[in-house]
């Protein structure tokens, strides 16, 4: 007999569905929910832009009377407080008649902590709970980075050429990689509520810094300009890595001192690395000094979760080994 997806299955869909909220749904966590009755998803939700509605409010609202005897797959635990913005996720799937809800990750957040679950068990609802818990995380991470650690979750992109050059010596730099590394860049930041580069970077480059994709141009990014002097209009003078306290994400693009300051800080979450295939010599190197005094504490900071070619070039992610 042929078996049918299990809640991991199901939960990995609930998860690849929450990314669709970032970053447009800060201050509140991007959350995914699906509803499946009979072995299909009958309805969908994830947390929309500013916060509302939540995931599991859009998915039951989708769904109507058919939510009645489905299970629900949520990637945080349903909400248990009220607020003026809407009801509390919990009492609304309590209502709907969901028999069964699995959920990724347990909320942090003391106004539900817990308290999401135990009311749905309350409601005679059968609760599954710890399913692809890291997975949820990694998904939110901008969200738990801010909740847990009071600061932005910060990406640092890197292009390079074969022999980790960022420019040639004279500063030109357009292009090192080609069309497709430039395309996934611009998801990128579509998905940042943030980026910043340096002032070098600023002048030599005039960046725009905006996304141009077609149908994402409204996600483009706040513009923030390290330095300790003031930003052209438009702008946010940002003096130090530490100084940035308004966003949840973070896109670092540029240049060297930018980048070097965030690693020196020990404020970068996760690297995108661009390598071209191509070699420069005496070029501008990426990085400087990140204040690295001993070899050995350069090994097991990063792990490696994503490779793959974007044409001829080849990206490789790398995620901070205590970030979630």
């Amino acid at each position: 007999m042929q078996r049918g997806p299990a809640d991991a299955d199901w939960m990995a869909v609930a998860i690849a569905l929450s990314r669709r909220g970032r970053p447009a749904s800060a201050p509140n966590p991007n959350v995914g929910c699906i509803l499946v009755k009979d072995g299909r998803v009958v309805a969908r939700g994830w947390t929309q832009a500013g916060g509302r509605p939540h995931a599991e409010a859009m998915a039951l609202a989708a769904a109507g009377d058919t939510a009645r005897g489905a299970t629900a797959y949520v990637t945080l635990e349903p909400c248990a407080h009220a607020s003026p913005r809407g009801p509390a996720c919990s009492d609304l799937l309590v209502a709907a008649g969901i028999a069964r809800i699995v959920i990724a990750a347990q909320d942090p957040d003391p106004r539900t902590d817990g308290k999401g679950i135990a009311r749905l068990q309350a409601a005679g609802i059968e609760v599954v709970f710890n399913v692809l818990p890291a997975a949820a995380r990694t998904a939110m991470a901008p969200w738990w980075t801010r909740h847990s650690e009071g600061r932005p979750f910060v990406t640092l992109k890197l292009a390079t050429s074969l022999d980790g050059c960022i420019a040639r010596a004279d500063g030109s730099s357009r292009w090192i990689t080609g069309t497709r590394a430039r395309t996934h860049g611009h998801l990128e930041r579509a998905s940042h509520q943030a980026i910043l580069v340096g002032r070098g970077t600023l002048e030599t480059d005039v960046p725009k810094l905006d996304v141009r994709l077609l149908g994402l141009e409204g996600r483009s990014p706040r513009k923030f300009l390290l330095t300790r002097g003031e930003a052209p209009a438009g702008w946010t003078a940002v003096a130090s890595p530490e100084a940035i306290d308004d966003v949840d994400s973070i896109l670092v693009e540029g240049g060297a001192g930018a980048a070097s300051a965030f690693l020196a800080a020990d404020r970068v979450d996760r690297l995108l690395l661009y390598r071209a295939p191509i070699l420069i010599g005496g070029g501008k190197p990426a990085l400087g000094d990140i204040g690295l005094t001993d070899l050995a504490d350069a090994h097991g900071r990063w792990r490696l979760t994503d490779s793959r070619l974007l044409g001829s070039d080849r990206l490789d992610v790398y995620e901070r080994v205590s970030t979630i």
